[in-house]
């Protein structure tokens, strides 16, 4: 052999190996002329809500008993003369208090490959932080913390809209006076 083959051989075997150990797939050697696209990605799961639907002011009060819903509820409603302000985020989401912080913060309205809606901090739909929406009718938003702890603590929360979106409460009907009879 001469000294130039001799020299390549080895190189050869190893580009050889080389390409032998890419090929080698999960399946063996039945997948070298065989090729599939890669699985699709999952399909977008929207949020039931947006933070549109949100946005405003309301009433609030938790209860950890089911059967406490529907007083709790009325207790929220009671709240709105000292309204929980939920506002636009500048990222998309909404402006709202988290668990144990005084602090106004972000959070985002997401939803996860099971269709289930959750809002907080941060982008991954379910998180410790996140309150999953149990149900929202447009006037009554019920959330239920993720976290067991916190939601041990906290309870379920019941949020009740506080009339229309940018209205003063109303001040009560007033009755007009008599009308006068004309002077003589």
């Amino acid at each position: 052999m001469p000294v130039t083959a001799s020299r390549a051989l080895p190189a050869l075997m190893m580009l050889v190996g080389l390409a032998l150990a890419g090929c080698q797939g999960t399946g063996g050697m039945g997948d070298w002329f065989s090729s599939s696209p890669p699985p699709p990605p999952p399909p977008a799961v929207r949020p039931s809500i947006a933070p549109s639907d949100i946005v405003g002011r309301w009433g609030i009060a938790s209860y950890h008993r089911e059967q406490d819903r529907a007083r709790t509820e009325a207790q929220a409603r009671n709240q709105c003369t000292r309204p929980y302000l939920i506002s636009s985020g500048s990222a998309g989401g909404v402006m709202m208090l988290n668990h144990d912080s005084p602090n106004i913060t972000e959070h985002q309205i997401k939803a996860n490959t099971e269709g289930k809606t959750f809002i907080g901090p941060g982008a991954e739909p379910g998180g410790q932080d996140d309150r999953e929406v149990v149900s929202f009718d447009g006037r009554v938003l019920v959330l239920k913390w993720v976290d067991p702890e916190v939601a041990g603590r906290y309870g379920i929360m019941v949020l009740v809209r506080c009339g229309a979106e940018g209205t003063a409460p109303r001040a009560p009907a007033r009755t007009s006076a008599p009308a006068r009879a004309p002077a003589r």
